[in-house]
């Protein structure tokens, strides 16, 4: 190959990388917000001595995007969060690390739990559908 052909190569290359650079860029910058949202998102100290016992849903709306929107139905009885079921989204993939955020809020009777690893702001969103529902349960 002439050196004019490999200095052709060189550049289509630069621009290949370029381009795949300045959209990956891109997309980190457009998705920043949503982060940080979901990232401060509160999450209020509910009583849960307090708790009337029934079946409540708590609905999260997902934040600006609706990424993180879902929806659960938290059981009480005797006075103690018995049981939380992620009804929305359904995705077979969210259910295992959801019900582990669900047995830790279960066990400690708290909101203040520590995330699922790898999963921290869709955790705080099941947390904020679960604070949303015990909101209706005092």
């Amino acid at each position: 190959m002439s050196r004019k052909g490999k200095n052709k190569m060189l550049i289509a290359g630069i621009v290949v990388v370029t381009i795949v650079v300045v959209g990956l860029g891109g997309a980190f910058l457009f998705t920043a917000g949503e982060r940080r949202e979901a990232k401060n998102l509160p999450i209020k100290a509910v009583n849960f001595k307090q708790l009337d016992n029934g079946t409540y849903i708590g609905k999260y709306e997902g934040g600006m995007y609706k990424w993180r929107a879902n929806k659960v139905q938290v059981t009480v009885s005797a006075s103690k969060v018995t049981d939380i079921k992620l009804l929305e989204p359904a995705k077979k993939e969210l259910i295992g690390p959801a019900n582990e955020l669900f047995g830790r809020v279960i066990q400690s009777q708290s909101l203040q739990v520590d995330t699922i690893s790898g999963a921290t702001l869709t955790s705080k969103s099941y947390l904020k559908a679960i604070e949303i529902a015990l909101d209706e349960a005092q």
